[in-house]
Formats: structure tokens, sequence, C-alpha cells
């Protein structure tokens, strides 16, 4: 059993800070990939960072200068610091993990934590 838990979401002006924190528990043998994604009300999820194990990331046009993805792997737990808050900005923060539980597996699996809010007021 994998769960990925998140924490850090809630309400804050436009132009402040907040930073979530997802930590991946249970039966791993190693995790790949870490990612945030969002979903705003009447849209789609989307990408809005990733970083691979070894520290490689990528971002939405839309976030970068603006957001940091980190991870600490000897914690299994990925970060999100997000700067300079934009309303659009707001919707559910869903972490997402491509976890290998066990060493003798030749592939991952894909995990999702349950969402954090994230709202920001103009």
């Amino acid at each position: 059993q994998v769960q990925l838990v998140e924490s850090g979401g809630g309400l804050v002006q436009a132009g402040g800070s907040l930073r979530l924190s997802c930590a991946a528990a249970g039966s791993i043998y190693r995790i790949s990939g870490m990612g945030w994604y969002r979903q705003a009300p009447g849209k789609q999820r989307e990408l809005v960072a990733g970083i691979a194990r070894s520290g490689s990331t990528n971002y939405a046009n839309s976030v970068k200068g603006r957001f940091t993805i980190s991870r600490d792997n000897t914690k299994n737990t990925t970060y999100l610091q997000m700067n300079s808050l934009k309303p659009e900005d707001t919707g559910v923060y869903y972490c997402n993990a491509d976890i290998r539980r066990r060493y003798s597996d030749s592939v991952t699996e894909a995990y999702w934590g349950q969402g954090t809010q994230v709202t920001v007021s103009s």
C-alpha cells in the first residue's frame, strides 16, 4: 500500500507565497519522477512542475520564474514553493509520483495524492 499525503494549501492574497509538501509513505523501493498538477474549476488537470530523481526539472510556462519544485529522496517527499501567486493559480493541486514498490518490480506505478486547495484572492 502506498499513499501520497499533501499539505500546505490555503487562501492567500495575490502576490503572496505558499509551500506545498507531498510525502509518499508505504511499501516503496524507489521513486522516479514526481510532479505537481492542478485543476481549476471547469478545466482539465494540467502539469505545473515535474522533477526527476536526478533533480532535473520542468515547468509549465505559466509558472516559470515563480514556482520551484524540489525533492528530498531520503524522505520520499517533494515540495512546491509558489511565489508571486496570481488568481489564475487557484485550483486543487495534486501530487503525482512514479513508484517502484519492490526491487523485483520491472515497472513503476503512478500514484496520486488526494489534492490540496489553493485559492488566490485578487
